[in-house]
């Protein structure tokens, strides 16, 4: 047993919790199946892990440009509050487990269970409805680590063995639903890209898909968008960011003051012009958004390739579900810019609500929901409702993340321990999740999973004929839908 655990940590630390590495030997596998030759084999790898890499420094570099702003807004205002990102929550969730005499290490056994049930849910697919395999390994880590905590909160009378399971049959379950809810829009947004996503906002992603038609309309879509005179500059996505961070940042970064960013920041030092500086600042994330879509393009395209030959060979009709980054470089460019602005704009909005009404919580925009999120939801808005979807739906989630992180940081006591995850799902379905099972205990925890396995069921049931074809040959389901 020691010996299997020993190469189950091995596996998890260098390989599953590292997605680059993840989907590398995923492309690897995949030509090899596809009886490519080796040295095919290994370029693609090469490019894939490299490819995500670059995603990687350009998803850091959004959060470490923002993260002094935060602090800067925590420090200038003296706010004590709960951060909504997932990487404060997990540290919430850490020290809260070790709270209560818990060891944090019962995550590694959850991430296998959970990642064991997900494979076995495709291998059935045929009776359980589930098309993804949800690879992208730091956000498991993340949702492992505050589900960890839900679940000891719940049943606090738990034995170890039992708390792991559980979790892991939960977590499996829903990072395998939560996925395959994405195919269907992911499928028509990259026109058979051959992916789902697998990140922290599925069911918003699924949502956004259902009612951004209704909101907006995709004929006046950001593609569309014709702007008059000097406004046409807008028109490219590097300008239009350059303008609208240095107006957006600018203007919070004023607020702060030179004298506490001159603290808070060590790249801003003494002898630096204060305009110059939010500039650079405000212009990185024109530089990190192009490196992210360089990124994307190279390992998309490369797993997209490589895993018909696990598809065809390990795991019939299955697709991968990845960051939700992977879908930035087929929307307009523009959309990322957008949705993160409404979205920040319906956060600062509930974040005075809350002050107003002398919320027992108060709330601290964190990067990762207000960005991540809100940038996906736009570009799937936009791909079905057009500019107006693209600004609504962001805008109304960004009031939902912080309204339901609130409750969800108060709720489960993790408000003591300054964060909650903050994404979407975590605002909206897990709190769910989570009153049930504090509430109704095991039958709570069994309607969760009853009612998750019976999504996947209904989604077959009102598309018989497509429903697999989609994932498995998006040409072909194409024709057939347009031939009647």
């Amino acid at each position: 047993m020691s010996i299997l655990m020993g190469v189950w940590k091995f596996f998890q630390i260098n390989i599953l919790t590292n997605p680059a590495f993840f989907i590398g030997f995923i492309v690897l596998i995949g030509y090899l199946l596809l009886r490519r030759p080796i040295y095919e084999a290994i370029a693609g790898f090469i490019k894939a892990t490299v490819g995500y890499l670059i995603l990687n420094v350009a998803a850091a570099g959004l959060v470490s440009n923002f993260r002094p702003i935060l602090a800067g807004l925590k420090d200038r205002f003296n706010l004590t509050a709960a951060v909504i990102d997932p990487y404060f929550g997990q540290t919430a969730a850490q020290a809260a487990i070790e709270g209560i005499g818990k060891s944090f290490s019962l995550m590694m056994v959850v991430l296998l269970i959970a990642f064991i049930f997900n494979i076995v849910l495709v291998l059935f697919r045929k009776g359980t409805k589930i098309r993804t395999v949800f690879i992208t390994g730091h956000i498991m880590v993340q949702q492992s680590s505050t589900a960890l905590w839900m679940v000891l909160f719940c049943f606090p009378n738990l034995i170890d063995t039992q708390a792991v399971i559980m979790l892991g049959l939960l977590l499996g379950t829903y990072w395998a639903v939560s996925s395959n809810l994405t195919v269907e829009p992911t499928q028509e947004l990259t026109e058979g890209g051959g992916f789902a996503v697998a990140h922290q906002q599925m069911f918003g992603i699924w949502i956004t898909d259902k009612i951004a038609g209704k909101i907006g309309n995709k004929e006046k879509s950001i593609e569309h968008l014709k702007l008059p005179g000097f406004l046409s500059i807008f028109n490219d996505n590097v300008v239009a960011t350059g303008i609208l961070m240095t107006i957006f940042f600018g203007a919070i970064m004023g607020i702060l003051g030179q004298g506490l960013l001159h603290k808070i920041d060590t790249s801003f030092t003494a002898d630096r012009n204060f305009m110059f500086y939010i500039i650079e600042k405000s212009f990185n994330f024109a530089v990190y958004l192009s490196i992210l879509q360089l990124g994307v393009k190279m390992f998309v395209s490369e797993l997209t390739e490589s895993f018909q030959g696990i598809s065809n060979k390990l795991l019939p009709g299955s697709m991968p579900a990845v960051d939700c980054a992977a879908t930035y470089g087929f929307g307009h460019a523009n959309a990322v810019t957008i949705g993160f602005l409404f979205g920040a704009l319906g956060q600062f909005i509930s974040i005075i609500g809350l002050v107003v009404f002398k919320s027992p919580v108060l709330i601290i925009t964190g990067f990762v929901p207000v960005f991540f999120d809100n940038a996906t939801f736009a570009i799937f808005a936009n791909k079905k409702g057009g500019l107006r979807a693209a600004m609504i739906i962001p805008f109304v989630s960004g009031i939902i993340q912080v309204l339901g992180g609130a409750f969800a940081a108060y709720y489960f006591q993790l408000s003591k321990y300054g964060g909650w995850h903050g994404n979407f799902d975590f605002d909206t379905v897990w709190p769910v999740i989570g009153v049930l099972m504090k509430n109704l205990q095991y039958v709570g925890f069994a309607i969760v999973i009853i009612v998750l396995l019976a999504i996947p069921q209904i989604q077959y049931m009102k598309n018989k004929k497509g429903y697999f074809k989609i994932a498995e040959d998006y040409e072909e389901y194409v024709s057939e839908t347009e031939n009647g």
